[in-house]
């Protein structure tokens, strides 16, 4: 089989798409704090595998910004209708939309650059979950992104019903990380004339598991049942198709894969079949374009999902954008980075299977374990994936992630975490390298090997049942 490095990693000859790598800004070690790198090397780029949470910064989404602020300084409000660089502000969304479409699968016509990922949640939930009597059941995983928990539970309630009882909740197995597609495709088909929406992310925040979103939406519309997808972790990871795969409707957020900065615009997709879908909270923006400006008492919207606008879209953000999607038309599309990606994430995974801290990820579910380790709970079929990479730290409860996580921040690998034992890395084939995955791992090692030469904390001791009921009754005493 060969080392991993034989496996996964590309010579520079035969990796064009590394040049990408130089149409990004990547912080240095020391602009990223990182105290245990030694002098000579604190200007070099840091080991940044968080493109999962906050892409880095293009250089063209700088350059487009700079020239926006400069054009507001020049043209002032001339700018929405005469632009120096042909992009009037008043089209300005109008710029992303051919690279939405590119990405997700689409035409125009079916996607919109705007808002936020939440807020368009909840146009969407209240232009497509119409409950009646029989039908009023939201299918959705466990332990969603909060903010989509957040937008069911308010959105059931706002109908008047129970969020306990309308919304169907989707966890693992036992003794397993992810939800099988057949668990999922079970549920479907099991209480299908009671649900009115099927929503789930396309992958998922906490584990990385890429769902089967074409098998999943197949089998929900087959039930009668809308479905949708929250894409905030899988726009601009994986090949999506939409259109083709029959998807109701889909939001997602571009400060990640997409790199378009913190706080960046939103975008959301509505299949070309619900085109003339009412819309129920219109804005200006989404009125006819021809008529807008006469400011007409009457709304008519925009055919299709760019009528769900509401106002105009911020220049600055939408200018950010641009710039970050431009890059990924230029690089060939989401298959060939998807190419890169896969070996990027799959030499990830083999050189933490090779560590010596390296455990099955069963393991993470035996509490009598003592020994310092490290497990992945994403699942290893690529095909069930993007970049994202999850770790969770063994013996979990023992306050090893935390410790981990420092350790790396000081040597300049940067990831993110989810308490309490699990720290994400996502290697991004638009900048990461071969290089980067290898430094990661080896830092990873040297850092493990200091926590367990340090200790693992015993773990709490547990109360007898007795002896806290007898506390409890003198804590009522007193």
């Amino acid at each position: 089989m060969g080392s991993p490095a034989d496996q996964f990693k590309l010579a520079p000859s035969d990796d064009p798409l590394s040049a990408f790598r130089d149409e990004f800004v990547i912080p240095t070690f020391r602009q990223m704090n990182a105290t245990a790198v030694s002098a000579e090397l604190a200007d070099q780029p840091c080991t940044y595998l968080c493109g999962n949470s906050l892409g880095l910064l293009p250089k063209r989404a700088k350059k487009l910004v700079q020239e926006e602020l400069e054009v507001w300084g020049t043209r002032a409000v001339e700018g929405h209708f005469d632009h120096p660089h042909g992009r009037s502000w008043m089209y300005i969304a109008d710029t992303v939309h051919p690279y939405f479409a590119d990405l997700v699968g689409a035409s125009e016509s079916e996607v919109a650059c705007m808002g936020t990922l939440t807020a368009n949640l909840h146009l969407m939930l209240n232009a497509f979950y119409k409950p009646t009597q029989d039908r009023y059941k939201i299918l959705c995983e466990a332990k969603a992104f909060p903010s989509d928990q957040y937008a069911f539970a308010t959105q059931v309630a706002s109908r008047g019903l129970d969020p306990s009882d309308a919304i169907i909740e989707l966890s693992p197995r036992p003794g397993e990380h992810t939800l099988r597609t057949a668990d999922i495709l079970s549920a479907i088909a099991r209480a299908g004339p009671s649900i009115a929406l099927v929503l789930l992310p396309g992958v998922q925040f906490y584990t990385g598991q890429y769902f089967a979103i074409a098998d999943i939406t197949a089998a929900a519309r087959a039930q009668g049942c809308v479905c949708g997808w929250d894409l905030a972790h899988a726009v601009g990871n994986v090949p999506l198709a939409l259109h083709a795969w029959g998807v109701d409707f889909a939001v997602w957020c571009t400060y990640k894969y997409l790199n378009g900065g913190p706080g960046a615009i939103g975008g959301l997709f509505v299949h070309a079949r619900h085109a003339d879908l009412p819309v129920a909270q219109a804005g200006w923006w989404g009125h006819e374009p021809a008529t807008r400006f006469d400011m007409p008492p009457r709304f008519q919207a925009i055919r299709g999902a760019q009528g769900f606008q509401q106002s105009n879209p911020s220049v600055l953000a939408t200018a950010a954008l641009l710039g970050a999607v431009r890059v990924f038309r230029d690089a060939g599309g989401m298959e060939r980075l998807r190419a890169r990606s896969e070996r990027l994430t799959g030499y990830l995974e083999a050189l933490l299977k090779a560590s010596r801290f390296y455990a099955e990820p069963v393991q993470a579910f035996e509490k009598e374990k003592e020994e310092l380790r490290v497990s992945i709970i994403t699942p290893s079929n690529p095909a069930e994936r993007g970049a994202q990479l999850s770790l969770v730290f063994l013996p979990t409860g023992r306050g090893i992630m935390p410790r981990v996580l420092k350790g790396l921040e000081a040597r300049g690998v940067v990831g993110d975490s989810r308490k309490p034992d699990v720290i994400r890395l996502a290697p991004a084939p638009l900048y990461n390298t071969f290089e980067d995955v290898e430094q990661a791992v080896g830092v990873l090692d040297e850092v493990l090997g200091e926590v367990e030469q340090e200790g693992v904390p015993p773990a709490p001791a547990e109360t007898d049942p007795v002896e806290e009921e007898r506390l409890d009754k003198a804590d009522d005493r007193s």
